[in-house]
């Protein structure tokens, strides 16, 4: 299973952007799926968690009332909603999913996830 982030780009402080996040391969069954970033320099941070029964969703504190995690079943897609944007923000961000019970317990660290996508950059200007 892999998957595939999209929708990073420039957007000025302020503005928004929207990233998505798909499976290629087999079909495969998830506890949860998440967002996370990475700024040069800095740890891998936990922004969003979406878990597969329920939907219920969790934020990391820096995102929190600004951020929103979304699924289509449909169309097998996570997205992520960003908005009011700042220059703190900027970082590459991945998509994961996590396959155990360990993963919809411990969402927020990033050695709970299964799988990774391989990033999409989100630069935010001042």
């Amino acid at each position: 299973v892999q998957l595939q982030a999209f929708g990073g780009g420039l957007v000025q402080a302020g503005g928004s952007l929207r990233l998505s996040c798909t499976p290629s391969g087999r079909t495969f069954n998830y506890v949860v799926m998440g967002w996370f970033r990475q700024a040069p320099g800095k740890e891998r941070e936990f922004v969003a968690v979406i878990r597969r029964i329920a939907g219920r969703t969790f934020y990391g504190d820096s995102v929190k009332g600004r951020f929103t995690i979304s699924r289509d079943s449909a169309k097998n897609t996570l997205y992520l909603e960003m908005n009011s944007l700042n220059p703190e923000d900027t970082a590459v961000y991945y998509c994961a999913a996590g396959r155990t019970s360990d993963s919809g317990a411990y969402y927020y660290r990033p050695s709970s996830y299964d799988y990774w996508g391989k990033g999409t950059l989100v630069t935010v200007s001042s």
